[in-house]
């Protein structure tokens, strides 16, 4: 992971979480703002971390898919876990 002009890199892990974070929440219509309000986060927050710029705890990922109603693995694989 390197940096472009003092940027840091994003971590591709966080990108795939975000990603999948986002078309979740996008999919069942929950507002941005409605999120990171559950996840203890500024919308600011939660939009750079949709993006990848920012890490999400494990407690963050559990509690976006409790909000969400989502299965654990819905925001770290694509695969079903089961």
């Amino acid at each position: 992971m390197g940096s472009v002009l003092g940027f840091p890199g994003i971590d591709p892990v966080d990108a795939a979480i975000g990603a999948r974070l986002k078309r979740w929440r996008d999919q069942r219509g929950v507002e941005i703002e409605t999120l990171a309000e559950g996840l203890g986060l500024s919308p600011e927050a939660l939009k750079r971390a949709e993006a990848g710029r920012e890490h999400l705890t494990m407690l963050q990922i559990d509690q976006a898919t409790r909000q969400l109603h989502l299965p654990v693995w819905a925001l770290v694989s694509d695969t079903r876990a089961y």
